[in-house]
């Protein structure tokens, strides 16, 4: 086994605090990685806190996983020691069934094995990111430009991809016009590509004090949505809206935005249902569609394209041991736009 050290909930009341534990050794297709970034997920709240459903503790959590290559398997050809890698929200898969085939391996048929709060294929839970390494079979590592700034691409593996992906599957780009809801971790990387691809972006918030804050992003336009007058102007606006807020909310105002065919993407995942209007929909042919991270090809296309268009998030570098305050400060939308743990700080 492989000594780890990292930082743990031990129940979904405690804080998180220093935690040894151990991690696998290397099977012939596995990689180490010795982690310097991770960055922190919203996610990493509703899971630790049990908001979803109940988790497995301790649990350590982190997905947006930056690093070096420690030492690799007798039959990995991938990587080689000392190159950057990446782990994003999986750590395998069964690699049989026809999602995996298709590179959907977030959606396999048998059970993706998640970075943490998970099982493994032996029955053992799977440790996350706050720690100083990490195990995976190769095939769910991914590269990483020497070009790019290591700690910046953490939030890639997750906020971009989640962002990226939806994006790309109903074709955003030049002639469209995307409205995102919410100007966060997601949100900051959805005007970020929707710029990229060539759209048209507008920012939808609820505070008018982060207009600046979009324009210097990149984005087009600004709305206020407590401005009625504003919402009411926008009516059938967007070919696109992408809804990346992680709190309740009521969306069908923001569906009245959407023109004929308009298609309204979720990644926010709010943990309250959302009630909808079946006339909305009918009314225009909408479509609301939801979106689950991506598949092991479409993240390393996603941090391709991202090294060759200079995109990287917006962070703000934190020690480990104000991961507390951190995510009080998630919640209040104290960020600009995520947090991002030097592993160089676990002692």
């Amino acid at each position: 086994m492989i000594t780890s050290k990292g930082y743990a909930a031990q129940t979904a009341e405690s804080p998180l605090g220093p935690w040894n534990f151990e991690r696998r050794d290397l099977g012939p297709h596995d990689v180490l990685i010795a982690i310097e970034y991770c960055g922190v997920c919203h996610t990493d709240i509703h899971l630790t806190r049990n908001e979803w459903f109940p988790g497995i503790f301790p649990m350590v959590p982190g997905h947006e996983i930056v690093g070096k290559i420690a030492a690799v398997g007798s039959h990995v050809k991938k990587f080689r020691v000392g190159q950057r890698a990446a782990i994003g929200v999986m750590v395998d898969s069964c690699m049989e069934c026809e999602d995996c085939h298709n590179g959907q391996e977030q959606f396999c048929n048998v059970s993706p094995v998640l970075t943490y709060n998970n099982l493994d294929h032996s029955g053992k839970p799977a440790y996350g990111g706050y720690a100083n390494n990490i195990v995976a079979p190769e095939h769910f590592a991914l590269h990483v430009s020497d070009n790019m700034d290591l700690a910046a691409t953490a939030p890639l593996l997750c906020a971009g991809i989640t962002t990226y992906s939806p994006l790309r599957k109903w074709g955003v780009g030049k002639g469209h016009k995307l409205a995102v809801v919410g100007l966060g971790g997601l949100g900051h990387m959805a005007v970020k590509f929707g710029v990229a691809f060539g759209a048209e972006v507008t920012v939808l918030s609820t505070s008018a004090n982060k207009k600046e804050a979009a324009k210097a992003l990149g984005a087009h336009h600004f709305i206020v949505t407590k401005n009625e007058e504003e919402l009411k102007a926008a009516q059938r606006s967007f070919t696109h809206i992408i809804d990346t807020v992680a709190a309740g909310h009521d969306i069908n105002p923001y569906l009245a935005l959407l023109k004929t065919n308009g298609v309204y993407m979720n990644v926010g995942m709010p943990v309250e249902p959302w009630q909808l209007s079946s006339f909305t929909l009918a009314t225009g042919n909408k479509v609301v569609a939801g979106s689950g991270a991506g598949g092991i090809p479409e993240t390393q296309e996603m941090l391709d394209f991202c090294a060759e268009n200079n995109i990287v998030s917006d962070i703000e570098l934190i020690d480990i041991k104000d991961i507390q305050t951190a995510y009080e400060r998630m919640l209040k939308g104290d960020v600009r736009y995520r947090f991002v743990i030097d592993m160089a700080t676990l002692k």
